[in-house]
């Protein structure tokens, strides 16, 4: 079912269809579900991130909880996400955590702008080569960003290239740590075998619980989260409005509408998989003006940006959430934690998070769509490495930027090749076949006619092949019909290029018949206003146009005015 209203929040319509404590038992054993697995998760993408744990669990609490209320998606989780890692990262190293926050803000603006201007449908443009080169670049800097914590290297500084980080990491190799190394192991071999149990058993929540309880058992000399972040507060910080400046917002726009960027097509990917599982569509115009009211607060009160999760979102549906009360819940469960629990976290070993970030990154990496792209054609392979290659040794904006632009050439040029320009001396089976079945004695067209067919749309990219085809004609004709039946678009270019060909006709003094024109070209012509220059007509269809062809060619008249004066 679909919201008639585009931007009626789903929670709203889930209650006006009927709530019941049936529906609210489930949500709520859902969003406790959900919770336990967001939990490690959240620390996790948030140390990753170089903020520090609670970040992560600020962010949960409040984006999820907007991103529940106000989505347009009825199981949507939110929360902070493996996507983002690589630019608040660069942005904390860059402008500090009060830029962070300025962005998030930023982003969320622009995510609620979109979302009123309808722009949601512009995401499915975004070629999926490019969003697996990218994803898949993001998974390799997360996992290359944890080799430090897992081998409880005692580096300080370690480069935030990729090159630079492994560099720094063969040349320290001498420090590795035993203890640390064993317990990322120990964390990485839980998670693999309680997903292999079962889906339904909250596989990070045991393995960082394990982990932290054999540390603090046996007073492992290791990094830990107490140890890394001494003074973790408890509860929700109160909101507050950062300072912003002119200079400081010109500074922020690319990472803003890379956050808005991503978060807008995790968002809709998480949902459209959602609704999938669910059977009922999300309003994506509406998604994404929660998700950017769900940015806006969480920059406020001091979070990280924030998204739909797919894993946390696919986790809430199989435990049974239907409505966004699992979402809400979830986030008031993890709101819990914030407030009595906080002091446990101190326990944790940097190790049993990175082995939590090694699995996301596995499963952000994709592998299986990985490989099968790139085996489908060259064009989409060159995509795939490109994006990725950016991805992980330059920049993530340069990538998507790169990446999108170069998938439209690729794609014009395609098109370019798919677009053919025919000329028909007599009518085959094709075109019989095509609709047009005259008699025996009408199936061959005058001498005095060329036709021209134009299979595919005819845009900057091959108006000059059309220009070419008429300039090749040994000589010009009495009439020239050009069919346009199979031609459904029509840009500027190839505005242009109709132009030009009519001016040709003009000075050969050649008849132009526009056979079954399509209505996008016919408003563009009419637009351009073609007609009043045109010595030719409209036909309906390619019998109405030969028809009238064949009548002109009976006119003594047509003919007298008709004859190429350049010959």
């Amino acid at each position: 079912m679909k919201n008639s209203n585009p931007f009626i929040p789903a929670l709203f319509t889930c209650l006006k269809e009927g709530y019941n404590f049936g529906k609210f038992r489930a949500d709520v054993i859902a969003g406790v579900t959900v919770a336990i697995v967001a939990l490690p998760l959240a620390m996790a993408m948030a140390v990753a991130s170089g903020a520090s744990p609670d970040k992560g669990l600020v962010t949960a609490v409040v984006a999820g909880f907007f991103i529940s209320f106000l989505g347009g998606s009825r199981v949507q989780i939110g929360g902070p996400t493996g996507a983002f890692v690589v630019v608040i990262f660069d942005i904390i190293d860059r402008f500090g955590f009060d830029g962070l926050v300025i962005a998030s803000i930023m982003a969320g603006i622009i995510l609620v702008i979109s979302g009123y201007a309808k722009l949601g449908k512009l995401i499915k443009f975004i070629p999926y080569p490019v969003i697996t080169g990218f994803t898949s670049g993001i998974a390799v800097i997360i996992a290359s960003s944890q080799v430090k914590d897992f081998l409880g290297l005692t580096v300080e500084n370690v480069p935030a290239d990729f090159l630079g980080k492994w560099a720094c990491y063969l040349s320290h190799l001498n420090e590795t740590s035993i203890f640390a190394v064993g317990l990322g192991v120990l964390g990485f071999g839980i998670i693999a075998i309680c997903k292999k149990i079962s889906p339904q058993i909250p596989a990070y929540l045991v393995s960082i619980v394990a982990v932290s309880l054999i540390s603090w058992g046996f007073a492992l000399p290791v990094d830990t989260i107490g140890s890394k972040f001494p003074e973790l507060p408890s509860g929700l910080p109160l909101p507050t409005w950062p300072q912003i400046s002119i200079d400081t917002i010109r500074e922020l726009i690319p990472s803003a509408c890379t956050i808005a960027f991503l978060a807008g097509i995790e968002a809709l990917l998480s949902a459209v998989v959602a609704d999938g599982m669910i059977g009922h569509k999300h309003s994506l115009n509406q998604e994404l003006v929660g998700q950017g009211v769900a940015n806006i607060a969480s920059g406020i009160f001091g979070g990280l940006p924030a998204t739909g999760a797919i894993a946390r979102t696919a986790t809430n549906v199989k435990a049974g959430g239907r409505t966004p009360v699992a979402g809400i819940a979830h986030a008031l469960f993890l709101l819990v934690f914030l407030y009595t629990a906080m002091d446990i976290l101190a326990f944790i070993p940097m190790a049993a998070l990175a082995a939590v970030l090694f699995m996301v990154s596995w499963g952000m990496s994709d592998v299986k769509h990985f490989i099968q792209i790139a085996k489908i054609s060259p064009s989409d392979r060159t995509i795939l490495f490109l994006t990725f290659a950016l991805t992980v040794l330059v920049d993530l904006t340069v990538a998507i930027g790169v990446g999108v632009t170069f998938a439209s050439l690729l794609f014009m040029r395609h098109m370019s090749r798919s677009m053919e320009i025919r000329r028909h001396n007599n009518i085959s089976e094709y075109e019989r076949q095509d609709g047009y079945d005259p008699a025996d004695d009408d199936l061959d067209i005058p001498e005095d006619v060329i036709v021209l067919q134009i299979n595919g749309p005819l845009f900057f990219g091959v108006a000059s092949e059309f220009c070419d085809k008429l300039k090749s004609l040994e000589k010009m004709p009495r009439i020239l019909i050009l069919r346009m039946r199979f031609m459904p678009y029509l840009d500027a270019s190839g505005e242009s290029s109709i132009e030009n060909i009519i001016n040709v006709c003009k000075e050969h003094h050649t008849f132009v018949i526009f056979s079954a024109i399509r209505s996008q070209p016919r408003t563009i012509l009419e637009k351009a206003g073609i007609h009043k220059n045109l010595d030719g007509a409209l036909a309906k269809d390619f019998e109405h146009a030969l028809k009238m062809a064949k009548d002109k060619l009976k006119d003594p008249e047509f003919l007298k005015q008709h004859t190429d004066p350049l010959i």
